[in-house]
């Protein structure tokens, strides 16, 4: 009978953390899982469970989660949007000078604008996207 509420505490655990983020739940619920496991396999009395409970919960916030955390926090950045297009290659279109232009960027037409007010960039000239204005693009000569 306690299996089922060291399990029900587990899952209770689990969905608080979803809502924390820190893992310090979730390593509890860990904790509670293994005392379920304990209590199920073995029968022993309640503070057995208890104290397999803790030792279990001390030693996943002790070892697992500062792994845990340091594999969540070191993810990469992906940048989005606009920010994703600085850098990338693109082909002159329609000619590009310092106040118009169009050039094509991964499939996409975007509106352009040569970084330097005196280039004038002819149509099939590779380039690089600089920046990103409004919704257009600023590019320069690779």
């Amino acid at each position: 009978m306690s299996a089922l509420l060291w399990l029900a505490a587990a899952i209770v655990l689990v969905v608080a953390e979803m809502f924390g983020g820190e893992l310090v739940l979730l390593m509890l619920a860990g904790g509670a899982l293994a005392a379920a496991g304990v209590d199920v396999a073995f029968d022993p009395p309640l503070w057995v469970d208890g104290l397999v409970f803790a030792g279990v919960s001390v030693l996943l916030l002790a070892a697992v989660r500062p792994i845990a955390r340091r594999h969540l926090l070191n993810r990469p950045a992906v940048l989005m949007n606009t920010e994703a297009l600085e850098g990338r290659p693109a082909v002159v279109t329609e000619q590009v000078d310092a106040r118009d232009g169009r050039v094509k960027i991964g499939g996409d037409v975007w509106s352009a604008r040569a970084m330097d007010p005196t280039q004038v960039l002819e149509p099939g000239t590779h380039v690089t996207v600089v920046e990103i204005d409004g919704a257009t693009a600023v590019v320069w000569r690779a």
